[in-house]
């Protein structure tokens, strides 16, 4: 009894392992966050297999299901739209139950956004702290007040149309000149890495077009 968790390209088709590749030919079900955006990659690479819907709308209903194929034998993997699974994506909750249920699981190295945005960022990588996504509404001002102290390079992840208003309020609460990184398009032809101080980016974003997810880095509280 296992589960596979394949870490899936977050742009560039390339950017998959050949071990990927092989367990995907091989399982009987891939459970997938968009099946739409799955059967594109699995038709780049040839792959015909049965695609079975798992993201966050129904992840808590197909749980029973899910571990009793597994424990009746049927070879499955786990896949996200992009990166790895369980990070700011499905999945988490399907890795605990197989643990609860005794069911091995193995985790593939792969694509993620983050590491590839810190690297590029040219902040300092040895120590960090991924946030993923912002609460929305509740707990986002007391979020970021906590984060204010932060020492280590703090990860984001955040939508085209939400990040201007993100990084007015790291103004208001990191601080004008606190260095940043906003990466996006990650491994794509448009790829687009800028930095510099919060106060340049809320400039420079305020007369540029946004597409793509992003990926936002930014500098540790200095004391």
């Amino acid at each position: 009894m296992k589960l596979y968790i394949i870490p899936t390209p977050i742009g560039n088709l390339e950017d998959i392992t050949l071990r990927a590749l092989k367990i995907l030919k091989e399982v009987d079900v891939i459970l997938a966050e968009d099946t739409r955006q799955t059967s594109k990659l699995l038709k780049h690479y040839e792959i015909n297999k049965k695609l079975v819907a798992h993201h966050q709308h129904n992840e808590h209903k197909t749980l029973e299901r899910i571990i009793d194929s597994i424990k009746n034998g049927e070879q499955m993997a786990l896949v996200s739209d992009a990166g790895t699974p369980a990070i700011s994506d499905p999945g988490f909750l399907l890795v605990r139950e197989c643990i609860k249920n005794d069911i091995e699981i193995e985790c593939l190295p792969g694509a993620t956004a983050f590491v590839p945005a810190l690297v590029n960022s040219g902040l300092p990588c040895d120590k960090f702290v991924f946030e993923g996504f912002l609460p929305h509404k509740k707990g986002r001002q007391t979020r970021l007040k906590l984060l204010a102290e932060e020492t280590r390079t703090i990860i984001f992840y955040e939508s085209p149309h939400r990040l201007i208003k993100t990084l007015k309020q790291f103004a208001e609460y990191f601080g004008e000149e606190r260095q940043v990184s906003v990466s996006r398009e990650i491994t794509k032809i448009h790829e687009e890495n800028i930095r510099g101080t919060v106060l340049e980016l809320i400039n420079y974003y305020e007369t540029n077009t946004l597409k793509g997810e992003i990926v936002i880095i930014v500098n540790g509280h200095e004391k």
